[in-house]
């Protein structure tokens, strides 16, 4: 009893397929969970004056399709404050107002772990 050589590609190709979409599952996953963890951490390590601005941390899905999915990781509620405290500024009284990096730490963290995420959803 031997397989069809027309067969042999089709169920490859089912396979493969029922496998793209696994990984595709697995990694729309991921970008939830990292950018969750994002918005916990940047919750925790934002300056605090009145507390509005640590607190208004969030994410939103911004695209998703069968294969993919991209999510925003933003502030709600004081979006202005993010470059200036990110990077510095100048005061209202002319003094350099010292940055505060906040931000870039999280991103770099979140990109690796997304990446480790990734490798391990494709098996790698």
């Amino acid at each position: 009893m031997g397989i069809k050589v027309g067969e042999l590609a089709q169920e490859l190709a089912q396979g493969l397929s029922e496998y793209s979409q696994e990984v595709a599952d697995a990694i729309k996953k991921a970008t939830d969970e990292v950018a969750e963890e994002a918005v916990q951490e940047l919750k925790s390590t934002s300056p605090v004056l009145t507390g509005s601005y640590a607190k208004g941390w969030a994410k939103k899905n911004t695209y998703e399709s069968k294969s993919s999915k991209r999510n925003t990781v933003y502030n709600k509620t004081d979006y202005q404050l993010t470059h200036l405290l990110e990077k510095g500024h100048v005061g209202r009284d002319g003094r350099r107002v010292k940055a505060i990096e906040h931000i870039r730490p999280v991103e770099e963290k979140a990109a690796a772990e997304f990446e480790d995420k990734v490798k391990g959803a494709i098996g790698r």
